[in-house]
């Protein structure tokens, strides 16, 4: 655990506590009460949850792959594009969901943020595909960050196969996308509320559709779109093959897994709640204040250059990037009101480095996958412990050491 102070504010102190967290109103979430998008609150969270040692890596215990890219049954123009992206050996969760969903048979999969769960269904979907030009997949994700980045990645994956697809996302022009979906596609990649419009709108015929993909499934069940996912499923062949991923397994995640598969195999590779190179610790700070100061002087810190921050609202994302601004830091923000354009624009200016601070509220910053990110700082609380698992696993992708930081006050 850290045991330095930072910037000369002696409350930023990294100091362990067995005490219950009782301030700034989070005691109030502490009822079990649902939010207003029909997800569920945990009870107060204990700021012990927020402390723990990264695991020496010498000390991790070696993951031997049973398989290599090559070993798997993949068309050979697939297996070029692999290994040009310089993959050799798949992660766990590639290594055994591959051959399984190359089968044809419905996977649910379990495995902690950033490790690989993208490739292990795209890559035999891809194949699958590539086989068969008449089979198209739904892909459904949460947030449009995360459409966009698969489909990204399925671009990259997918070069010389002549395999197209369509990112569907709100926030971004219906009338181009409408566009893209008259052209051939064998992929659609989107968001359950843009995709109900398209659906609605006649451009999105479900009946053709032999595969589905639910990914990160309990954070929608968490943003309120049960609805959506069951209308598209109620609209989709019941022969088809579906594909289920997730960190977290609830017993309403267990009720959707019955719902919408048919004797899926499970497979988990998920090691606990959250990765082992994570270091986590928490950040005492004033009661009533000093909090910017305490993140002012953490972030003049050397190894403090990749930060991604939290913060519980809208306004509170955009008032704590203008303020980090006018103490001379380069940040930016984004959260559900910044136009699609505008996110891109903060996202690939903290991709490249050009700004150290992305300040970020929780369903914006949903499934980013940004490499080399140094630092989660918890400005604010999150609201509940999946959100604070999925907040930190931002940082620590792979088998890169992170550090995740919460402010208590």
């Amino acid at each position: 655990m850290f045991k330095k102070n930072f910037g000369g504010h002696g409350h930023s102190r990294f100091r362990r506590s067995s005490r219950p967290f009782r301030s700034g109103g989070f005691s109030r979430l502490g009822s079990g009460r649902k939010n207003n998008r029909g997800g569920n609150f945990t009870k107060r969270i204990d700021p012990a949850k927020f402390i723990r040692k990264a695991v020496i890596t010498e000390e991790m215990p070696d993951f031997t792959a049973e398989h290599s890219f090559n070993d798997f049954a993949l068309t050979p123009v697939l297996k070029q594009s692999i290994a040009a992206k310089k993959y050799e050996i798949p992660t766990p969760i590639q290594d055994r969901a591959i051959s399984y969903v190359l089968k044809g048979v419905d996977v649910v999969g379990v495995a902690n943020t950033g490790t690989g769960k993208t490739g292990a269904f795209l890559i035999p979907l891809l194949d699958k595909v590539f086989r068969n030009r008449k089979e198209r997949v739904l892909v459904i994700v949460p947030t449009r960050e995360l459409a966009i980045q698969i489909d990204t990645e399925l671009k990259g994956f997918a070069k010389g196969m002549g395999l197209f697809s369509v990112c569907a996302v709100g926030g971004a022009g219906i009338g181009r996308q409408i566009a893209e979906l008259r052209r051939p596609h064998n992929f659609i990649i989107g968001t359950p509320g843009r995709l109900k419009d398209l659906i609605n709108r006649k451009m999105i015929r479900l009946a053709e559709f032999q595969t589905l993909v639910l990914d990160e499934a309990d954070r929608m069940l968490d943003m309120g779109f049960v609805g959506e996912m069951r209308f598209v499923v109620s609209l989709m062949p019941k022969e088809r093959q579906t594909l289920f991923f997730s960190a977290t397994i609830s017993n309403e995640v267990e009720g959707l897994i019955k719902e919408f598969l048919r004797e899926p195999i499970r497979i988990s590779v998920k090691t606990g709640n959250t990765a082992k190179n994570i270091e986590q610790d928490v950040v005492k700070v004033p009661r009533g204040g000093g909090k910017i100061d305490t993140l002012h002087g953490l972030l003049t810190q050397k190894d403090f250059s990749k930060v991604l921050v939290f913060a519980r609202t809208k306004h509170g994302a955009d008032r704590l990037s203008k303020d980090l601004l006018l103490r001379g830091f380069k940040a930016d923000s984004i959260h559900g009101n910044k136009s699609h354009s505008n996110r891109q624009r903060a996202l690939k200016s903290f991709k490249d480095s050009h700004v150290q601070v992305l300040v970020a509220t929780d369903v914006a910053a949903r499934g980013l996958d940004i490499a080399d990110i140094s630092h989660v700082i918890n400005f604010d609380i999150p609201a509940t412990y999946d959100d604070y698992v999925h907040r930190i696993g931002r940082t620590g992708r792979g088998n890169k050491k992170g550090k995740a930081l919460t402010f208590i006050e």
